[in-house]
């Protein structure tokens, strides 16, 4: 018998045609993001912030620099996940800050791992720190995917878009921040040739391996 789980991740695809007439509520808005702000990410550092477009005009100029793929603008909303810019020792000293407030955890203790993050990360170039962020990106991407799987939104992955037009548009160089992914969610159209197209995918028995 399939699961609950694994039923809902056979009926999610990446949608092709929203329904540009039907918005998520709020609540549905407030459940993406939550689970995006509780998305894990190495070393918990969350190098990470999404931006929610509803801006039907802004929706709509971001289609010609997204492929001209109107998911775009017919999506309920657009989520762009972004990096941060810059990933410097101030923010490597924030984390460990909250840290300490949070769990009223030892200055003591925690001074040991900063110091490790704080010499491991100047270490990196400007590039391997974008990467990194970049695969943290991914790992968001993923669980946003699942999320929407579990409670019905619609939702389409996409790396095929101009991030530097992005970035323009929407004015996030001034936020210290660079799109990396866009994740339009909302609900399929009727007319959506995808949605009843089966899965094509190599197998379970044969993408995963058992060491005994």
């Amino acid at each position: 018998m399939e699961s609950a789980v694994v039923e809902k991740l056979n009926w999610r695809y990446a949608t092709k045609k929203f329904d540009p007439n039907k918005k998520l509520s709020q609540a549905q808005l407030d459940t993406l993001s939550d689970a995006f702000n509780l998305t894990a990410t190495s070393y918990g550092l969350q190098a990470l912030k999404m931006v929610v477009i509803s801006n039907q005009a802004i929706k709509k100029e971001l289609v010609a620099h997204s492929w001209n793929q109107q998911q775009v603008s017919d999506a309920s909303h657009v989520l762009v996940i972004c990096r941060e810019t810059v990933l410097d020792s101030n923010f490597i000293k924030a984390h460990f800050q909250r840290v300490e407030e949070i769990r009223n955890t030892p200055r003591e203790i925690l001074a040991p791992f900063e110091q490790f993050l704080l010499d491991s990360f100047a270490d990196k170039s400007e590039t391997e720190l974008a990467t990194w962020m970049d695969k943290q990106a991914y790992i968001a991407l993923g669980n946003l995917l699942t999320v929407c799987a579990l409670e019905h939104i619609d939702s389409c992955p996409m790396e095929g878009f101009d991030p530097v037009a992005y970035d323009r548009v929407l004015g996030l160089q001034a936020k210290g921040l660079t799109s990396v992914l866009v994740l339009p969610v909302g609900y399929r159209a009727e007319d959506d040739f995808m949605a009843e197209l089966k899965k094509v995918r190599r197998g379970t028995d044969q993408v995963v391996l058992t060491v005994e």
